[in-house]
């Protein structure tokens, strides 16, 4: 009974938390080039006016339409999320199917390499980063750090899948008939880890626009850049709880909790329905 309801929970969380990405989809990756002014060019916009017809969520103490700055603050934490997490998932893949299954001094050296970055913290060395250079970081440099940090998690998890997955009979039946060991890795290996590493791909996101909004709130993040994390730095910076201007800090904040439940969603609902067809 259990196993039966498990395809039903994923498919919900699924599609709920796609309803939701959706929405930060047109929010992020369409609106933006809609844009009445360039939001992010100070007084283009009355000062501190509240919700209107003309401004939706109000206007920031430095001029800017709250709306179309956070379209494009979602634009840009977006597209340093899907990046990272692209590649980081990416390289782990190959990587750790590269390490477990052919095993080795690949191996040996692959798993060195793992270990030795897991072992290493990510946001100490960002922050190390941000003073060399000069105490902000552009978007590139963050989004290579973070992949840099955010491979040998995949990779990892792929290598103990792959040493297991090379001992099975249909594994040894495709060797012996023939088969290259690319085909055999896409073929017969792969599809074993495809929904795992989709879920790891969505937590990669989620780490990616964490990390940056981390160093934005702290000031160490570029802030000539849009994103979640900048829009929150100069809200604080020009008190804007004090002087209760909530929805310049509060759309932000609300915007990137709305999307971690979204991919939360996403990557429980992939892993839910992957263990059911395991099960199955």
């Amino acid at each position: 009974m259990r196993a039966f309801k498990l395809p039903k929970i994923g498919s919900f969380r699924l599609g709920l938390g796609l309803a939701l990405l959706a929405i930060f989809v047109v929010l992020g990756l369409i609106l933006p080039w809609f844009a009445p002014t360039n939001p992010l060019t100070w007084y283009k916009a009355p000062r501190n006016q509240g919700a209107s017809l003309h401004h939706l969520l109000g206007t920031t103490n430095l001029g800017q339409d709250i709306f179309w700055l956070l379209t494009w603050a979602l634009h840009n934490s977006l597209i340093l999320g899907l990046t990272v997490a692209f590649f980081s998932t990416l390289i782990g893949v190959f990587a750790g199917l590269a390490a477990g299954y052919s095993g080795g001094w690949l191996d040996r050296v692959l798993s060195f390499l793992m270990d030795a970055l897991l072992c290493i913290p990510s946001l100490p060395i960002l922050i190390l980063l941000a003073a060399l250079f000069g105490g902000q970081l552009s978007l590139p440099i963050v989004g290579v750090a973070l992949v840099l940090f955010n491979w040998p998690y995949p990779g990892r998890q792929v290598r103990a899948v792959a040493l297991t997955m090379r001992e099975r009979e249909f594994i040894n039946v495709a060797w012996f008939s023939g088969e290259s060991r690319l085909k055999i890795l896409g073929r017969h290996i792969f599809p074993y880890i495809a929904g795992w590493s989709a879920a790891n791909f969505i937590n990669t996101v989620l780490v990616g626009i964490a990390t940056e909004t981390s160093l934005a709130v702290i000031g160490l993040s570029s802030a000539q850049q849009a994103t979640i994390g900048t829009m929150i730095y100069w809200a604080l910076k020009y008190q804007a709880l004090l002087a209760q201007r909530y929805l310049w800090v509060g759309a932000p904040v609300l915007a990137i909790v709305l999307m971690f439940i979204s991919l939360f969603l996403i990557s429980s609902g992939l892993a839910i329905r992957s263990a059911a067809r395991r099960i199955g």
